[in-house]
């Protein structure tokens, strides 16, 4: 594996597991570090929305990564998050005490390098200038939906990919027609797109996706782990098409209160994690665990399904 190649299959966006009173459980980091490989995860994405980014300070955001490239000592790549405000400069600097610390790439906040009336040309601009403060570091991007979505264009990555420093996107586009396009763009290229939308999974990963980011892997890891694997083998076609429409058909409960909800879902499978979120998400409601509790059961049903 080089520092500059990313596998396929799933990268998970890794929570960040708290004690009841609001602290960071680094211990609870560590084990769940482990078990994300211990599923099959081919990567890590530390420090991302899931991971509650926003709400971590400057130093925890430091402590989060350093504990996950620790933890998984190589087994797996890690990626993290590099922009999260503060001047560009300052930005680069954090990137590259992430750099430091050994991860395999530094994510960029598309929606962070640029406010949401500025151009695509301003992004690129800006996209250029921090590629120049981080010589050397392989790089990713993340259509993160906070603090508002912004999709990046084929132009764009014709733009950027020359450079050779683009290795990892996350898609949050939600059309396949987009997957297929920008897939199409890096067939040239170390770059892997790995999809978040699991409503036309199946489609991306046949269509050349490197593989999945998605939200459902931290309440059903080990089906993403297989969908990620099994997405083109014509002969599991049809529980492939089940596990897909398992996942498509129950967008909504796994959504809503996320990531309590994931954080439910692991702790009901016998993971010790703690429901305590930083983010406000609202309240996970007794109705909404009944429901989760109908897709833990699933859930286990399409698991035995796929070891047959």
């Amino acid at each position: 594996m080089t520092s500059n190649s990313l596998p396929e299959g799933f990268i998970p966006v890794m929570l960040t597991p708290f004690l009841a009173n609001g602290e960071v459980d680094f211990k609870g980091l560590e084990l769940l570090t482990d078990k994300y490989i211990q599923w099959g995860a081919k990567g890590l994405f530390a420090n991302c929305l899931s991971s509650e980014m926003y709400e971590l300070s400057i130093q925890e955001r430091l402590d989060v990564v350093n504990t996950v490239v620790h933890t998984a000592a190589g087994r797996v790549p890690v990626v993290a998050t590099g922009t999260l405000g503060g001047t560009l400069e300052e930005m680069a600097d954090f990137s590259k005490r992430l750099w430091s610390m050994g991860v395999s790439a530094v994510i960029v906040l598309n929606n962070i390098l640029t406010q949401e009336s500025e151009s695509d040309a301003v992004f690129l601009e800006r996209m250029h200038a921090f590629m120049q403060l981080t010589p050397g570091i392989p790089l990713g991007i993340y259509e993160c939906p906070v603090p508002y979505k912004r999709l990046i264009t084929v132009e764009i990555l014709e733009n950027l990919l020359p450079t050779g420093r683009l290795v990892y996107h996350k898609d949050t586009s939600l059309d396949i027609q987009k997957v297929r396009d920008r897939v199409k763009a890096g067939n040239a290229y170390n770059f892997g797109l790995y999809d978040a939308y699991m409503g036309h999974a199946v489609l991306s990963l046949q269509s050349g996706a490197k593989g999945l980011s998605c939200i459902q892997g931290n309440l059903f890891p080990e089906l993403i782990v297989w969908l990620c694997a099994h997405a083109r083998d014509t002969s599991k076609k049809s529980i492939v098409y089940e596990v897909q429409a398992f996942f498509a058909n129950n967008m909504d409960p796994m959504h809503a209160a996320y990531p309590t909800a994931a954080k439910y879902v692991l702790q009901k499978n016998g993971f010790p994690i703690d429901l305590f979120t930083r983010r406000d998400v609202g309240t996970l409601t007794a109705e909404h665990q009944f429901e989760l509790d109908r897709l833990i059961a699933e859930g286990q049903i399409l698991l035995l399904k796929t070891r047959q």
